[in-house]
């Protein structure tokens, strides 16, 4: 547009190849910029009907441009392309003639480009069948109708040159067409990019569509001239046909101005008989449910519940009310879980007594005009969540009452980031992966970096631009015109359209992936502002977790929990906070926030709401003034006596938007509006505004007799924080998810640890770190067992946490439920024998029992190890394999005629197959295929055996060094397994190498170049376990980027012997016994070694130590002598 505009046009349209994702931001654009838009769409029209998909003429169609001349016009585009998508799509979106006549009032047409159906006729040189397609679309749009030209005459030999010849054929007939028949002729160009020069980019592009090389011979190819020409470059083109280029002109003056945007269309909510007024149903319902809610009312109650149903019939929104509280309503009778409410939703009193949120606006000094107000009139936003599982089941009911028409998903459109455009370019044009890796590597990891911000941020990138090497500049050359371009359509996580009617009456529609919904194409940002009211379904995992939770407790408990009824004051959920046990808490489990609770020791809910608005950036700093307010360390102080009312929660400091807005009316008089206008300008940073308000503020504090210095004070102090201050309502609602997860981990640890580990066992940093958590609060994480597992972890009858059989790869849900369903119905399985013989073994297959093998579920059994049910028989057959041959005969014989009239068997017992004897699998053989169906290493790690070495030696996890700002310029020790390892030959042609080490907490990269890889290759081999022993630095010539320098590698098996010289055995006397000494004397000896021996008696009530140290002996530290010392109650150890 910007180019268009340059060039003194006036005009431009915008005809995508069938669809209209970005007609409504071109419109918007051009608008703005004073170019008269005009919107239009490159139609697919099927050679026969759209009901016809059997035949190779079915898949695309013919191309027709269509123009829409006025609103009329467009809301038939809108339709027609709508159409295309849901009913027409056949490779491509397609319509008909017939549907074309049906929609063709106020729009324009034109033959298209050479894929246009008479185009086609004429090169496959049928006349008579070019004249009739013209004749068609004649009846269909009149002298609306345009015969289309084009010259794309290039010299390139990279280029297509096959176009032009065909299009001047064409334009031959065309001219006596458009003689014959009276038509007019526009000439165009294809504008496929801006420059000419930007027909490289557009090429490599291309490539990067259709997966194919930059030197590929078989490759699509465009003539290049698909840019923007000027006006002067189009008339010497066509200068033997200058009114073709006079036709556009015309064609665009037929052109109407026309808006998109619209009031808010607010969807039917059908009212129960005896109701024809939304507004006095809403009040109903809304006056019930304060009675339930509230029982009898207060003059503050009655006042604000009048007010805000004022302000909902004023601003027309009763309907949208009614439509919320309906499908919530219905959420919760199908035992979906709904949250408590979201963002500024939670200040309206009507939402809370309708039951759509959950917190008590008055109670909590929660704000309706935060939500909505006359000043500001937009459409209401109510965020929603829902349980994961039960989200599609509300989505579902919203479609089955207002119709599929009426609903669709929002699109979103995925573009090429920088780093992806780098990685993409180079991809085609050959650029060896090294190279491309590193230089996608230097562009630092920040969300919407532009490559033109890379480049001024890191010197070593913006060299690469004039590289030598004319493939690396060419990449960046090209990567920087394609970033930001389109890349993939999808639909928004949680974002819903509801309509009044038919959605595409206002907005054009298209199918998406994995969904039956339709898909609006518009997306978010622009849905709104054509009147269609947006609703976000949010899928919560939290919630789910809750749910799972309460169930939990009433299978192991009998307990029926109701989560919306929790005491508040409960004490052993603020201790829970107050000792920063949080890991597994709602929004309250990250590393600073534990610290800080610790610190404040909270024992009120308004505490957490205080906490969960503070601990972002920004305000993060006020923190620690908080807990010194909070513990009196620090004097709370107020400006005015006034401001103690609102402020009394946070201890004087202004943590809420609702507080500035709460004391600018209580000072100033500002009117509702005014106070939400300034709560905005506030967050925006608005300076002009900002002073206007300044001058309200201080007339109207002047005018209710407050001292003008303790004012100023005041608004300085807002100016400062009030742009960091939080929506006080998103805050409780979020400190209530918390405290509900708080409560149910603090009563009912084993129950809420369960449900946490059953929803993020596919994630594998998570799942460990849950797991340690869950060892520390004193409970195991049993493996698999067939007699004990559910589907998902829950909790046995010693209070432990057993493994869910639903987890396991492999093993689909619904022979878990087939297996549990057996075993609930007819006791539980003997051996292996009685489980084959009572399962459908068309359900449980051999891929289910080698999986649950393999994970540990037959562990239970006890008499066969996990490698026996593979090991192989005289005739080749596993062992599962005669398990099951075994138990289908089982099934036969039992159902057969063999049965006796007493019902016995037929007088023979079946032999049952005897497994191999065979050796266990290796440790790591064994955890490895243990986590290939887990996920994670269960029964133990790889590195248990070392934990010796690390616990002594290592100073950081692997997860620690993903901050390593946090570690900067500090020596690091780290040890882990190897499971990845690289190398190469740099530019510079010498040597590096990478390998992958994980410990139990995450896995990081780790790199060394040329001598220091040399050296150290020996260590660079899968499975190695080692000691990693470096510095956390700024990285050479690149300051603003972090390195692991590493110093020295150990192998973690020769640590014991290298580096640690002495063990310390700690002993209270008291706990010498003739069988500790006789013990020691023999483990001493079966481990002799060069570890140094040292004792330390220590008298703890007498306050004596004696150290001493064996003159006789050394010892060797292996797992069998630390293992006695790790489990002997009597004796403690330390090492070096």
């Amino acid at each position: 547009i910007d180019k268009v505009k340059s060039m003194g046009m006036e005009a431009i349209a915008i005809t995508d190849h069938g669809n209209m994702f970005g007609v409504k931001e071109f419109h918007n654009i051009a608008t703005k910029k004073g170019i008269k838009p005009v919107i239009g769409c490159e139609i697919y029209v099927a050679k026969r009907s759209i009901k016809d998909v059997s035949g190779k003429e079915d898949r695309s169609g013919d191309h027709l441009i269509l123009f829409a001349k006025n609103l009329t016009g467009y809301k038939n585009l809108i339709k027609l392309v709508s159409i295309a998508w849901i009913k027409g799509f056949y490779y491509k979106p397609r319509i008909d003639k017939e549907l074309l006549a049906r929609y063709s009032e106020g729009l324009i047409a034109s033959s298209a480009c050479l894929a246009g159906e008479i185009q086609d006729e004429i090169l496959n040189g049928t006349m008579s069948g070019a004249e009739a397609a013209l004749k068609d679309y004649l009846n269909i749009f009149g002298e609306d109708f345009y015969l289309e030209i084009q010259r794309h005459e290039t010299y390139d030999p990279d280029a297509d040159r096959s176009a032009f010849p065909l299009q001047q054929k064409v334009i031959e007939v065309f001219k006596k067409l458009a003689a014959k028949y009276n038509v007019k002729i526009i000439a165009t160009n294809d504008a496929h990019f801006i420059n000419a020069e930007d027909a490289e980019a557009h090429d490599r592009l291309i490539c990067i569509n259709t997966a194919k090389d930059i030197d590929d011979p078989n490759r699509l190819r465009y003539s290049k001239q698909e840019y923007i020409k000027s006006e002067e470059e189009m008339r010497a083109i066509f200068n033997d046909i200058p009114e073709a280029i006079d036709n556009v002109t015309g064609l665009v003056d037929k052109i109407e101005k026309y808006k998109l945007d619209h009031d808010p269309i607010m969807p039917e909510f059908e009212l129960p008989a005896g109701y024809t007024d939304k507004d006095k149903y809403l009040r109903f319902l809304t006056y019930k449910g304060a009675d339930e809610r509230w029982g009898t009312l207060t003059q503050e109650q009655t006042e604000r519940l009048d007010f805000e149903l004022e302000m909902v019939a004023k601003m027309g929104f009763p309907g949208y009310f009614l439509i919320v509280q309906d499908f919530l309503r219905a959420a919760r009778e199908m035992g979906v879980s709904v949250g408590p409410g979201r963002g500024s939703a939670a200040g309206s009193a009507v939402a809370f007594c309708l039951r759509i949120t959950d917190i008590d606006p008055i109670r909590y000094g929660l704000l309706f005009e935060r939500f909505l107000n006359l000043d500001r009139i937009s459409m209401p936003d109510i965020d929603i969540d829902f349980d994961e599982d039960g989200r599609d089941a509300v989505l579902k009911y919203v479609v089955n009452k207002y119709g599929h028409d009426k609903v669709a998903h929002i699109i979103t459109f995925g573009s090429m980031a920088a780093k992806m455009a780098i990685r993409d370019v180079a991809r085609v044009q050959k650029l060896p992966l090294p190279d491309a890796d590193r230089l996608a590597k230097l562009v630092p990891e920040r969300p919407g970096i532009t490559l033109s911000e890379a480049y001024a941020e890191v010197p070593e990138l913006a060299k690469e631009k004039e590289s030598s090497n004319k493939l690396i500049a060419q990449t960046l050359k090209y990567a920087e015109v394609l970033e930001g371009s389109v890349r993939q359509t999808g639909v928004h996580a949680c974002g819903i359209i509801i309509g009044k009617d038919s959605l595409d009456n206002y907005i054009p529609l298209c199918t998406a992936k994995d969904t039956d919904l339709y898909a609006t194409q518009y997306d978010g940002s622009h849905v709104e502002s054509v009147g269609l009211l947006k609703m976000d379904f949010l899928g919560l995992k939290t919630l789910s977790i809750i749910k799972d939770t309460v169930d939990n407790i009433k299978k192991s408990k009998g307990i029926e929990l109701n989560i919306e009824d929790l005491p508040l004051d409960d004490k052993k959920t603020f201790e829970l906070f107050s000792n920063g046990e949080t890991t597994g808490i709602f929004q309250f489990e990250s590393t600073g926030m534990k610290r800080y609770l610790r610190d404040l020791g909270p024992n009120r809910f308004e505490d957490l709401i205080a906490m969960n608005a503070l601990y972002r950036p920004g305000p993060m700093e006020y923190i620690p003034k908080f807990i010194r307010r909070k513990r009196g360390t620090e004097k709370i102080d107020y400006p005015l006596p006034v401001m103690e009312k609102y402020l009394d929660d946070t201890y004087g400091i202004t943590v809420y938007q609702e507080q500035v807005m709460l004391l600018s009316q209580q000072l100033a008089g500002f009117s509702k509006g005014q106070a939400d206008s300034l709560r905005k300008a506030m967050g925006k940073k608005k300076r002009s505004i900002m002073d206007e308000m300044k001058l309200k503020f201080q007339e109207g504090c002047s005018k209710n007799g407050y001292d003008e210095n303790i004012v100023n004070k005041i608004w300085s102090d807002w100016e400062a924080f009030a742009q960091y201050a939080f929506n006080k309502s998103h805050s409780t609602c979020y400190a209530l998810v918390a405290f509900q997860t708080g409560y149910l981990k603090a009563n009912f640890p084993a129950e809420y640890m369960a449900a946490v580990l059953s929803r993020n066992i596919n994630d594998i940093k998570k799942i460990t770190i849950f797991m340690d958590e869950t060892r520390r609060m004193g409970m195991e994480v049993l493996g698999p067992d067939v007699n004990e597992s559910n589907v998902k972890f829950t909790v046995n009858k010693d209070g432990n946490i057993r493994f869910g059989l639903g987890a396991i790869k492999g093993v689909g849900e619904s022979a878990v439920l087939q297996l549990i369903e057996e075993r609930e119905k007819n006791g539980l399985y003997k051996d292996i024998y009685d489980l084959v013989e009572r399962v459908n073994l068309n359900s449980i297959n051999k891929k289910n029992l080698e999986a649950m093998a393999v994970a540990g579920a037959f562990d239970c059994f006890g008499d066969m190890i996990r490698a026996q049910y593979f090991s192989l028989d005289t005739k080749g057959s596993s062992f599962i394999e005669s398990l099951i041959r075994y138990g289908n005969n089982a099934k036969t014989i039992k159902s057969s005629s063999q049965q006796s009239l007493f019902g016995e068997t037929g007088g023979f017992d079946m032999i049952k197959p005897e497994p191999t004897s065979c050796p266990d699998w290796p440790k790591l053989e064994k955890l490895n295929r243990e986590k290939e169906v887990i996920g994670i290493y269960l029964s133990s790690h790889p590195l248990d055996d070392f934990k010796l070495e690390i616990n002594t030696f290592a100073t950081a996890n692997l997860a620690d060094l993903q901050n390593m700002r946090d570690w900067l310029e500090r020596d690091v020790v780290v040890a882990g397994m190897v499971t990845d390892t690289k190398n190469g030959i740099g530019k510079n042609g010498k040597p590096y190498g990478s390998f992958t080490l994980q410990d139990y907490s995450d896995s990081f990269r780790f790199m060394m170049f040329d001598k220091d890889y040399i050296e150290n290759s020996k260590f660079f081999i899968t499975g190695y376990y080692l000691l990693v022993k470096g510095r956390v630095q700024r990285r050479k010539y690149k300051e603003d980027e972090l390195e692991f320098r590493i110093k020295t590698i150990n192998l973690l098996s020769s640590v014991k012997d290298e580096l640690i010289k002495s063990v310390t055995l700690k002993i209270d006397p008291e706990n010498i016994n003739i069988e500790m000494i006789n013990e020691l004397k023999e483990l001493i000896h079966e481990n002799k070694g060069e570890t140094e021996l040292k004792f330390l008696f220590l008298d703890v009530d007498d306050k004596i130590s004696l150290p001493m140290f064996s003159r006789t002996y050394r010892v060797r530290l292996n797992n069998g002598l630390i293992s006695y010392l790790d489990d002997h109650p009597g004796i403690d150890y330390k090492v070096n």
